[in-house]
Order: structure tokens, then sequence, then C-alpha cells
């Protein structure tokens, strides 16, 4: 599975402007909708369990990443959304430092496989050093999707 397999460049929020965790999320779920990935009935129903997921244990798991998550019988298809912030985000994080790349993952209820998967994918990614740098220097939307086709096809190096 292929980041930009999730992602599109309509999903993709450079520069988001919240600085807490549920701003950023309704910004990036604004932007799923707004790409016609997400039902405008459905976006709070999603965000709301997203956010109940992030009260079993927060989703920003350090080294200024976050990866909010949601399985769910209304989506049909895997996506994600991605954000990244400037001033950085209160996410709650583990390690308690800010947050700059937010990565939303909505899955398939029925597809575990699929979401493990994709989770695997995203995190590949967001372990390595120098992906994190590129993405939190990107400025545009584009300039995102590029980062993450050129992790797609291993441009990117170590």
């Amino acid at each position: 599975m292929k980041l930009c397999d999730l992602v599109t460049v309509e999903t993709i929020v450079p520069r988001l402007s919240a600085l807490e965790r549920d701003a950023a999320l309704n910004e990036l779920f604004d932007a799923l909708v707004a790409a016609k990935v997400v039902k405008k009935g459905e976006r709070d129903i999603l965000l709301a369990s997203v956010l109940e997921r992030e009260k079993k244990g927060s989703t920003g798991f350090g080294k200024g990443v976050a990866v909010p998550h949601v399985k769910h019988a209304s989506i049909k298809k895997m996506a994600a959304a991605v954000g990244t912030s400037a001033s950085g985000i209160d996410f709650n994080a583990l390690d308690k430092q800010p947050v700059y790349s937010v990565f939303l993952l909505l899955s398939p209820a029925e597809k575990p496989e699929e979401h493990l998967q994709a989770m695997e994918t995203i995190f590949k990614n967001l372990s390595q050093d120098k992906f994190r740098r590129f993405l939190r220097q990107a400025e545009t939307a584009e300039d995102i999707w590029g980062v993450l086709d050129d992790a797609d096809h291993q441009r990117l190096g170590t």
C-alpha cells in the first residue's frame, strides 16, 4: 500500500491554523468533506469516533507526528487527510511535544487487515527523520503530495 493510494491533493491541508487537537481534526475533516471523500452528514459522526479513540490514548506518538484513525461502518474506502502545522499543535502527544504533521486515517470497519497495512505504511514513513523533515518543510499541498510520492517511490533516500 502506498501513501498516494490513501491521500489526494484535495485532502492535504498545508499550514493548519489550529493550535490544538480538536480544531486540527475539524480542519482535516472539512478537507475530506470538501473533497467528497466524506459525506457532510457523516462528518460529525466520524469526528466523534476519532475523538472517542483519542480518549483511549493519544495518537500523538512523538517526534512531532500524530496519526488519529478510525474504523467505521460508514467508510467504504480507505482514505486519509494530511495536515501540517508551522507552529505546532497540542495533541497531548506521548512525548509532550507539539505535533507538526497529522495523518488522519479512515478505514472501513470490515477491512481490519487494510487498516493495519495503511498504518504500517504511514508509520514506516513517519519513523524516518528525512520524511518528517521534508513533510514539515513543504509549504503547499502539491509540495506535500510530492513528498508522499517520493516516499512511495523510495526517492527520499535515508
